[in-house]
């Protein structure tokens, strides 16, 4: 997984919203910081590596340590991977994210977050910001657009990792995250994992769109500056 030093962008192989309410933000990192990881790797291109890195598995666990009732759809999530195979797995991760006719469910925040619907708008710029506040950028290797869906819940990921260790006293970094959160992602992830869900031709990629929104709108909703402002 990605590190300051190594850049963001790299495969990892490594009740309703409304009630779900954390009074800590704290209670929800070991959890969610490993959800937002195994989210993140759900987003390439899906292979046998899946499979074979145990990323449903792992993302039992890290469900079962933020939001237990939610543990099952993990093994949901398996189950809808193995079903559909390969082949109508990486039709529909086409259909949705890459076209090339139409794309049903663009995975880049500036579509949904600026008037013109773009891509690389100034939105994009933002983010670039953001991820350089935290210390991370994107890795040499990576060839998509820096606010593609991915992207965005890795450093997740790592703002979590961080304030899960010992920069969790850090005002700056959970400032950093509340903002990201607010701001962008938590901006856009309800009409993109809508149009997953209303695109999908495989539950697989319906229960992983329903799951993203389910972390993103929790983290988002249990974030103590969105309480205070």
């Amino acid at each position: 997984m990605a590190t300051p030093e190594q850049g963001l962008g790299g495969f990892p192989p490594t009740p309703s919203i409304a009630e779900h309410h954390m009074s800590d933000t704290q209670s929800l990192l070991p959890g969610l910081s490993d959800t937002y990881r195994l989210l993140s790797a759900c987003y390439y291109e899906p292979e046998e590596a899946f499979l074979e890195e145990d990323v449903f598995g792992q993302m039992e666990r890290a469900l079962a340590a933020w939001s237990p009732d939610q543990a099952p759809i993990a093994a949901e999530l398996e189950r809808g991977f193995r079903e559909a195979g390969p082949e109508a797995l990486l039709l529909d991760y086409t259909r949705l994210f890459l076209g090339p006719f139409v794309i049903h469910a663009k995975p880049y925040g500036s579509v949904y977050l600026e008037a013109d619907n773009v891509i690389m708008g100034d939105s994009t710029m933002a983010v670039l910001e953001r991820y350089g506040e935290g210390g991370f950028k994107l890795s040499d290797t990576f060839r998509e657009v820096p606010d593609h869906i991915a992207v965005e819940l890795e450093f997740l990921y790592l703002l979590h990792t961080r304030l899960g260790g010992e920069d969790g006293a850090d005002p700056a970094l959970a400032d950093l995250k509340h903002r990201f959160l607010s701001e962008h992602l938590g901006a856009w992830v309800t009409p993109f994992t809508k149009a997953m869900e209303a695109a999908a031709e495989t539950g697989f990629y319906r229960r992983l769109a329903w799951l993203t929104r389910r972390a993103v709108l929790a983290d988002l909703n249990a974030d103590p500056a969105r309480e205070a402002s």
